[in-house]
């Protein structure tokens, strides 16, 4: 109790540059982090290469002290896109070493963001696509986009909680510092704790308790499966941002849900594919802030959680950053800003008024806008990861061609990767890597 006092005194008085003792035992040295975003740049095999590390060598240098990876698949048949990366119990683990240890060159902490999509894989990918309940994403005219959604048996959610815990142990093996699981903008997750997506009758379904038993049980068994100092987080929507879906409401209580669970830090984000509130747009209509989408729910979620609480969405401006930690939240999360500027926590912590202007898409269509909108950032990002100035001012057309010609190619390489590699049995929950792979034999995609 005493612990979690000092840090409801200090939390409103808190600096960029103030250090974060955890409860792990960690301590973050500044309260900047880098959140994740979708880098979609594997090498051959899902694997982070030569363009993932001079990325986050680049993100090390910027100053911030905690570089949160763009997320890593617990599962090869289940992806966001075909250029992610994966890692399970068949993975090469060397490759995850030298990026772990690139990303902590800088002085800051790296953790890894781990996640299933569920049934946000698009049609065109091979593999499973799996949710709660038989409900598409609905996206008007581009919902063909996605495939229908396979509802989940009792073994497949077995299955799902084993491989979170096997990737977290194998996350810590590589060296990283911690792990993020992702719960918010739509995947897997946040499917079950959705009233929307998720329909089940049974123990996985109905009251927001049963909603959020997954995430409840995926914390346990990665908690279980790392060490005491390894820390453990959560990415959570503040709200969905669709009506009759999750709400700040929910938020609040699952936040006390995973108070007894030894979670660190919780990073409050919103919206998904169908309402991309984290791109400053909703499917409700309602108004989003032009910065800090999400900071009037946060203020209401701090007096709720019982550990510290990051902040991601729209912060661009250093005197909005300061206002993100007076309103009680005690990390402040950049995500496209460092896409454009890397080095700007460096500048921020200096005392230096850097400000970033992340271009904004304005097109009628949401689902083109968002897709536009990443295309954007990703653009960027491979330009920084070939040694290149980011380039803010492309022309969302061109961002969009280019990043299209780039997931074909991937999509190519992906394919046929999957199809070589040993078909997969679920392995039981908390299982080691050892008795993970064991599983691998005659199963089925």
């Amino acid at each position: 109790m005493l612990a979690v006092f000092t840090f409801e005194r200090k939390r409103s008085m808190a600096r960029l540059t103030d250090s974060l003792p955890l409860a792990s035992g960690s301590v973050l040295p500044n309260r900047l982090g880098k959140a994740a975003m979708e880098e979609s740049l594997a090498d051959a095999g899902q694997q982070p290469g030569a363009r993932l590390l001079h990325l986050y060598r680049t993100w090390a240098s910027g100053g911030a002290g905690l570089l949160i990876t763009g997320n890593v698949m617990v599962d090869a048949r289940a992806m966001t896109g075909p250029a992610g990366v994966v890692l399970d119990s068949s993975s090469d683990i060397a490759p995850f070493r030298r990026w772990a240890q690139v990303a902590k060159s800088g002085g800051g902490m790296a953790w890894m963001q781990i996640n299933h999509p569920g049934r946000l894989v698009y049609a065109d990918l091979p593999g499973v696509r799996w949710s709660p309940s038989e409900v598409p994403v609905a996206l008007g005219k581009q919902s063909h986009r996605f495939a229908r959604p396979t509802p989940m048996t009792a073994e497949d959610i077995r299955s799902v909680i084993g491989m979170h815990a096997d990737t977290a142990q194998r996350a810590e093996e590589a060296g990283f510092d911690g792990v993020e699981v992702h719960a918010a903008h739509g995947y897997l997750l946040a499917q079950f704790l959705s009233p929307l997506v998720n329909r089940r009758t049974d123990e996985w379904g109905g009251s927001l308790e049963n909603r959020g038993r997954l995430l409840l049980e995926v914390v346990r068994k990665v908690r279980a499966a790392v060490s005491p100092g390894f820390a453990v987080a959560v990415k959570l929507n503040s709200a969905d941002f669709q009506r009759g879906g999750f709400d700040q409401h929910d938020a609040a209580r699952v936040l006390q849900m995973l108070g007894p669970l030894g979670v660190d830090l919780v990073e409050l984000s919103g919206g998904s594919a169908e309402s991309p509130a984290m791109q400053g747009r909703t499917a409700d209509d309602r108004t989003m802030a032009r910065e800090a989408y999400f900071l009037a729910l946060a203020e209401e979620l701090v007096r709720a959680a019982p550990m510290p609480l990051m902040l991601t969405g729209g912060i661009t401006r250093k005197a909005t950053a300061e206002r993100v930690l007076e309103s009680g939240v005690a990390v402040v999360g950049l995500g496209s800003a460092l896409a454009l500027r890397p080095s700007l926590p460096q500048g921020w912590l200096g005392d230096e008024g850097l400000d970033v202007v992340v271009p904004h898409v304005q097109w009628k269509d949401k689902a083109l806008t968002a897709a536009a909108q990443m295309a954007i950032i990703r653009y960027s990002l491979r330009r920084l990861a070939a040694g290149r100035r980011p380039r803010p001012r492309v022309p969302p057309l061109f961002a969009l061609a280019h990043d299209r010609r780039h997931r074909r190619r991937a999509l190519s390489r992906y394919a046929a990767w999957l199809d070589r590699r040993p078909r997969m049995q679920p392995a039981e929950p908390g299982a080691t890597p050892v008795e993970a792979s064991a599983a691998w034999g005659a199963g089925s995609r």
